[in-house]
């Protein structure tokens, strides 16, 4: 937590155990932040959370940001976790916080991999948790991604903290649920120390075999040398991407290396060309026929030219 130390933080608040816990423990590390909490409005105990969320923030002197969605039952899960970060992301934006403070532990980690590891996923998609991601602006940081949710349990009845217990988590209908129950609770009371070195290798190895040589980066714009593997192209794509605000699936990432000059969402570009890969905001604006000549002549992707032309980026 020590990194967190003298920087401006957001943390994604719920009530729940692991936020509520993450919160008392930033407090007595003297970690300045502030919070945000989304109210999705189907459980009858959502108002009280956000009222404890309006208690702690003014008895330990924090900004709070609140918003109230309502989605449809229809692939909530997603679409919760699009509208939660739009949210964060809109305040980090609007307030200029560095760091985006998530309470994910260890067992969100295990379950996450159990998940993966069931779809037929690659290394990359099975470690998916790291404690810090970079993102567009801000850093994402999961500090508790070594503490397991009992621990943080302990620590709150430990302490006397009110928490929350959102009854959803223990629904079977959602998968990670249904993998809590049935995997990865007992196997990691049992391995927990065994599966905290498997965690560090495996990221310690990709960060090895993926290892990706950037050939500029200016503002949003990254130029990436191309690699002789697809696999390698496509896991330094999806890590640029995902600092520009957007997720690829597994259709997206096909989509990539068939076309390999694509806009994505309305909101990307991925150019590959001979020997690099551009990757930036996509822009629509009218440029001048002498920035087109020179962008035709130093062999500039068409759809990355947009971006360069409005940021006045050097060729």
């Amino acid at each position: 937590m020590e990194r967190l130390l003298e920087k401006s933080n957001l943390l994604a608040f719920s009530a729940g155990i692991d936020s509520t816990a993450l919160f008392f423990k930033m407090l007595k590390k003297g970690i300045e932040f502030d919070i945000a909490i989304v109210d999705y409005g189907i459980r009858e105990q959502s108002s009280e959370e956000v009222a404890y969320a309006k208690e702690l923030a003014l008895s330990h002197d924090k900004k709070i940001f609140i918003k109230k969605v309502e989605l449809s039952e229809s692939n909530f899960e997603a679409n919760a976790r699009k509208a939660r970060y739009d949210f964060f992301e809109q305040i980090i934006k609007e307030n200029s916080y560095e760091n985006l403070i998530t309470a994910h532990q260890l067992d969100d980690r295990l379950e996450w991999f159990f998940m993966q590891l069931g779809r037929g996923a690659g290394l990359v998609e099975l470690m998916g948790f790291s404690e810090v991601s970079q993102r567009d602006g801000y850093n994402l940081v999961r500090p508790l991604l070594s503490t397991t949710k009992e621990e943080l349990l302990t620590y709150l009845h430990d302490n006397d903290i009110k928490y929350f217990i959102d009854e959803s988590n223990t629904d079977p209908k959602y998968k990670r649920n249904h993998i809590r129950e049935k995997y990865t609770k007992e196997f990691l009371q049992e391995f927990k120390d065994g599966i905290l070195k498997s965690f560090n290798y495996l990221e310690n190895d990709s960060k090895e075999l993926f290892k990706v040589e950037i050939v500029k980066k200016e503002r949003k714009l990254t130029i990436l040398k191309k690699q002789s593997s697809d696999l390698s192209n496509i896991r330094a794509i999806d890590k640029e991407v995902k600092k520009l605000g957007l997720l690829l699936s597994k259709s997206s990432k096909d989509e990539i290396l068939r076309q390999r000059d694509i806009i994505l969402s309305d909101k990307v570009v991925v150019s590959f060309t001979d020997e690099l890969i551009y990757i930036c905001p996509y822009v629509k604006v009218t440029m001048d026929k002498k920035f087109k000549e020179k962008c035709r002549k130093d062999k500039i992707p068409s759809k990355v030219r947009g971006y360069m032309f409005k940021k006045q980026l050097s060729l």
